[in-house]
């Protein structure tokens, strides 16, 4: 089981300069990769899209691909030595006719373009792919590593959560089973203070509570409840994405839920399916991070 949230960064020397990779994650229903890659090696986004689309099946997935030079750095720096020598020549022809010497300045050296920090079109697609694959496949480890250990610690809390959903079945069950009973004595009180006796092995007395106790039957809807709870439990345990799988379920588990308590007629019982459903609201918020 895996998080669909999680991040991962990874980074490699590039000539002179330093190639950054950062892969995030959040929630989404489907699948969606998200590239940002320097204008100069748009045409590597395929690449880099089937390479993180086999790795993933869920999720919306933030890719960051960029050139950090490292301001101020001298190792970063790059010279034009042909525009330098251009310059050079130019510069020896004005100090000839001005009869002396004419030197350039730093800046107009920056502004010639002579003296330049190391840019992304500088270095062609197929050289920053050769150094890209593997950091980029590093960050994808470092990322899935994450998704894997967040996803442990959500299905033990899932599994946690799955116990008490069969806690409250069990008191469903018990309550349930003497709704019919209650029923049956609050019947006959109601008849006597009404001043309308009737012995309780009546038959209309018996027809009514066969009627009664058939209406509020929820046998099924328990059997039904433990057998997606079975389901639920098993299916956290499978390496798949299992997200979709999930969220269905908790779907059926508050079907049930709801059947059950449109049927309860009993004030307790009622109040049991509230307390189910509210703890399976949290299984619920816990599935929409599931990949």
């Amino acid at each position: 089981m895996n998080s669909m949230t999680g991040f991962g960064a990874a980074s490699a020397p590039l000539n002179n300069a330093t190639l950054r990779v950062e892969i995030g994650g959040v929630n989404r229903k489907q699948a969606e990769i998200a590239i940002s890659l320097p204008r100069a090696w748009a045409e590597l986004e395929t690449k880099v899209r089937e390479l993180v689309a086999g790795a993933v099946s869920r999720g919306r997935i933030n890719v960051s691909i960029s050139l950090q030079t490292g301001c101020g750095s001298a190792g970063n720096i790059s010279v034009n030595q042909n525009r330098l020598a251009a310059l050079q020549q130019c510069l020896s022809e004005v100090s000839t006719t001005l009869q002396r010497p004419v030197e350039p300045t730093l800046d107009a050296l920056v502004r010639l373009g002579i003296i330049a920090e190391e840019t992304e079109g500088d270095i062609s697609p197929d050289t920053a792919w050769a150094v890209a694959e593997p950091t980029l496949r590093e960050a994808l480890q470092a990322f899935l590593t994450l998704r894997a250990q967040e996803g442990a610690n959500m299905k033990a809390d899932l599994l946690a959560r799955i116990g008490t959903l069969r806690q409250y079945r069990e008191q469903l069950i018990a309550r349930a089973e003497g709704v019919p009973a209650r029923y049956r004595e609050q019947l006959l009180k109601r008849l006597e203070e009404s001043g309308l006796p009737i012995p309780a092995d009546d038959e209309r007395i018996i027809k009514e509570i066969a009627l009664f106790a058939d209406r509020c039957d929820v046998s099924e809807e328990t059997t039904r409840l433990r057998s997606h709870l079975d389901q639920f439990e098993r299916i956290c345990d499978k390496p798949e994405a299992v997200g979709r799988t999930l969220d269905f379920l908790c779907q059926e588990i508050f079907r049930e839920l709801n059947t059950t308590g449109s049927k309860a007629n009993d004030a307790e019982l009622a109040q049991l399916v509230v307390n189910a459903k509210t703890e399976l609201e949290k299984i619920r918020e816990q599935v929409q991070n599931i990949e």
